[in-house]
C-alpha cells in the first residue's frame, strides 16, 4: 500500500472503489444481457403468440364462414328451388288448361261458331295477336278451315293466358294437319328479310315429336326457337279425341326471360343452375365451362361427366335435396348444394366459389399482420429509445459512485471490511446479520451496521411473510379456478344443444369480468312447443354473486318447469 500525498494506493479505500466499479460494471453487464435476451424473448414470444392468433382467428373465421355458407346455401337454393318449381308449375297448369278447353272445341262438347284467323302481320308488331302459319304443301281445305275455326276460339284464352305470366314468350296450337296457331307480340320476327312470312312445320318441333311420343304435359330440352332464335324451353301437351291426335297445344320461355333471375344470383362468388332430366344446363349465368347453357344436341350429360363429383351431385339433386358439398371443377373449388324441382323432374344447383369466401379471412389475416410488424417496430422504436437512455443513466451512475466510493473510502475504517465480511457471510442457513460490539463506533459505521442489522432482520421476517401469503395465494388462484370450472360446468355449453330440434339452434357463451361471476344464461325445453331462455346479471362480482346465481338459476329454471309465467 502506498499513499501519495492524500490519495492512497492499494489501501482499503482503493479496494472498496475497486469492490463498487466492479459490481457497477458486472450489474451494468448483467442489465446489458438480461435487456438482450429479454428482448429476443419476447420478440420470440411475439412472433409465436401471433401466429398462433393467426392459426385460431383463421381456423375459427373459416370454420363460421363454412357454417354461415352452408346454412345460407341450403336456404337460398331450396327457396329458388320452390319459386322455380312454382313458376314451371303454373305452366304446366296453363297447358293443361289449354289442352283441356282443346279437347271440348274439337270433341264438340262445347258448341261454338268459326272464329276468325288471319297470318302475321308485321305491323303489328309489339301487339298481342294471333297469328296463323302453314306448313310447306299444307292447302287450306274446307276440312282445314273448320278446324282452324274451331281452333282460333282458343285465342281469347291464349292472349289471357298470355298476359297472365311475365315468363311465358308464347301460347299457341299445333293442329295435327300441319296447320299452327300462335298468340305473341312478336309479329316481326316471323317474316324474312324480303318481307316474306316464314316458312314453319310445327310437326317437325322437338316438341311436337316429344309431346306425342309422351302422350302427356312435356317439358323439352334447350332448343332454339324458328322465329327469333332465341334459345328457350317448350311447355306442350297432346290433344286426343276419340283416341286420335288432334293437336298438340304449348306455351314456351324464352331462356333470355328466366335467365335474368338467375343472372341476379350471380353476385360475390355465388350463383345458381339448373340442370334438366336429361343432365343438361338449362339456365346459368355462366357462359364458360360445365356451367354454359348448350343446345340439347350439343349438351353434356352432367350425371356423366368425367368430373365424378360434380356427377355425383347432379344424380342426387335429380332424386332429393343434397348436403352441401365441396366440389373442384376446372381447377376452381366450390360449395355446391341441390334442390329437386319436382314438377319438371329438373334440379336447382347452388355454387359458391370457396376463394371467395376464404376472402374475408385472408383480408382479415393480411390486416392483422400489418398491425402487427407496426406493433413490432413501434415496440422496437421504442425500446431502443428506452435501451439509450438506460445506457446513459448507467454511465452516470458509474461516474457518480465511482467519486462517491473514493470520498467515502477515506473514512471507512476496520468495522467496515468486518461488516463486509459479515454481509458476504450471508447464506441461505443464515441470512440474518447481527450487531457486533466492533461495529458500536457510535458514528455512522455503527448507523450503518444497525442499518444492516434491522434490514436483515425485516428481510428475514417478509420472506417468511411472503412464504406464508404466496401459498394463500395459491390455495385462493385454485379455490377459484374450481369456482370458476364448476359455474361454467353449469351453464350449457353443448351446441347444437337441441340435435334433433331441426326448426330452431341456438348458441351462448360467457366471459365473466373476474375468476367467477354473477352473469348468467340458462335455457330449456319446457315442452315439446316451448323454450325457456334466461339471460341475467346478479349485481356484483365474484363468489357470492356467483353462488346468487346459481341458486337463481335452478329456481328460475324449476319454476319455469312447473309451468308458471315469467310475469310469476
Amino acid at each position: 500500500m502506498r499513499k501519495i500525498r492524500n490519495l492512497v494506493i492499494g489501501g482499503i479505500e482503493n479496494k472498496l472503489f475497486n469492490l463498487i466499479l466492479a459490481t457497477i460494471l458486472l450489474l451494468a453487464g448483467g442489465f446489458m444481457a438480461l435487456t438482450v435476451y429479454h428482448t429476443r424473448m419476447l420478440s420470440k414470444l411475439a412472433d409465436e403468440t401471433n401466429s398462433k392468433q393467426m392459426e385460431a382467428m383463421t381456423a375459427a373465421t373459416t370454420g363460421l364462414i363454412d357454417q354461415v355458407i352452408d346454412s345460407n346455401m341450403d336456404r337460398i337454393t331450396q327457396l329458388e328451388a320452390v319459386i322455380s318449381d312454382d313458376m314451371f308449375h303454373n305452366l304446366g297448369i296453363r297447358v293443361t288448361m289449354l289442352a283441356e278447353y282443346a279437347e271440348r272445341l274439337f270433341s264438340g262438347e262445347d258448341i261454338v261458331s268459326p272464329a276468325h284467323y288471319e297470318g302475321p302481320d308485321a305491323s303489328r308488331d309489339g301487339e298481342v295477336t294471333a297469328q296463323l302459319f302453314l306448313a310447306d304443301g299444307v292447302e287450306e281445305t274446307q276440312e282445314l278451315k273448320e278446324k282452324l275455326g274451331i281452333a282460333a276460339n282458343m285465342t281469347d284464352m291464349m292472349v289471357s293466358l298470355y298476359g297472365a305470366s311475365e315468363m311465358t314468350n308464347s301460347c299457341f296450337i299445333a293442329l295435327a294437319d300441319g296447320a299452327f296457331l300462335i298468340t305473341d307480340d312478336r309479329s316481326g320476327v316471323k317474316f324474312d328479310k324480303d318481307g316474306n312470312v316464314k316458312s314453319y312445320d310445327p310437326r317437325t318441333r322437338p316438341w311436337f315429336i316429344q309431346a306425342v311420343k309422351e302422350r302427356g304435359l312435356i317439358f323439352t330440352d334447350v332448343e332454339v326457337d324458328a322465329f327469333s332464335g332465341d334459345i328457350g324451353i317448350v311447355c306442350a301437351m297432346p290433344v286426343y279425341v276419340n283416341g286420335k291426335l288432334v293437336a298438340v297445344v304449348g306455351s314456351d320461355l324464352f331462356l333470355t326471360t328466366m335467365q335474368e333471375q338467375i343472372a341476379a344470383s350471380d353476385a360475390n362468388g355465388g350463383f345458381l343452375f339448373v340442370i334438366n332430366q336429361n343432365g343438361h344446363v338449362v339456365f346459368s349465368p355462366k357462359t364458360e365451362s360445365m356451367f354454359k347453357v348448350n343446345l340439347w344436341t350439343e349438351a353434356e350429360d352432367l350425371r356423366k361427366s368425367s368430373n365424378t363429383e360434380l356427377g355425383s351431385l347432379v344424380s342426387d339433386a335429380l332424386q332429393k335435396k343434397t348436403d352441401v358439398r365441396r366440389i373442384t371443377v376446372d381447377d376452381k373449388r366450390y360449395y355446391m348444394v341441390g334442390a329437386p324441382l319436382e314438377t319438371v323432374g329438373w334440379a336447382m344447383i347452388g355454387a359458391f366459389n370457396e376463394e371467395m369466401a376464404g376472402a374475408p379471412a385472408a383480408q382479415m389475416k393480411e390486416t392483422y399482420g400489418q398491425i402487427q410488424e407496426e406493433a413490432v417496430s413501434a415496440y422496437q422504436q421504442n425500446f431502443g429509445r428506452a435501451r439509450t437512455m438506460s445506457q446513459i443513466l448507467l454511465g452516470v451512475l458509474v461516474v457518480l459512485l465511482g467519486a462517491n466510493a473514493i470520498i467515502l473510502g477515506k473514512r471507512i475504517v476496520r468495522p467496515l471490511n468486518k461488516i463486509t465480511k459479515r454481509i458476504f457471510e450471508l447464506s441461505e442457513s443464515n441470512l440474518e446479520f447481527k450487531m457486533e460490539e466492533d461495529f458500536r463506533t457510535g458514528d455512522e459505521i455503527q448507523t450503518l451496521a444497525e442499518s444492516f442489522a434491522d434490514i436483515s432482520h425485516k428481510t428475514v421476517a417478509y420472506m417468511d411473510q411472503i412464504r406464508r401469503v404466496t401459498a394463500e395465494k395459491e390455495r385462493i388462484g385454485t379455490e377459484l379456478h374450481m369456482a370458476n370450472q364448476i359455474q361454467e360446468s353449469v351453464l350449457p355449453s353443448i351446441f347444437p344443444a337441441f340435435p334433433e330440434r331441426r326448426e330452431f339452434d341456438i348458441y351462448a357463451s360467457m366471459d365473466p369480468a373476474k375468476e367467477v361471476g354473477g352473469d348468467f344464461y340458462d335455457f330449456f325445453l319446457i315442452d315439446q312447443d316451448h323454450l325457456g331462455m334466461v339471460m341475467a346479471d346478479v349485481s356484483g362480482k365474484g363468489i357470492p354473486a356467483a353462488l346468487f346465481m346459481m341458486a337463481s338459476k335452478i329456481i328460475l329454471q324449476s319454476v319455469a318447469m312447473l309451468g308458471k309465467s315469467p310475469a310469476e
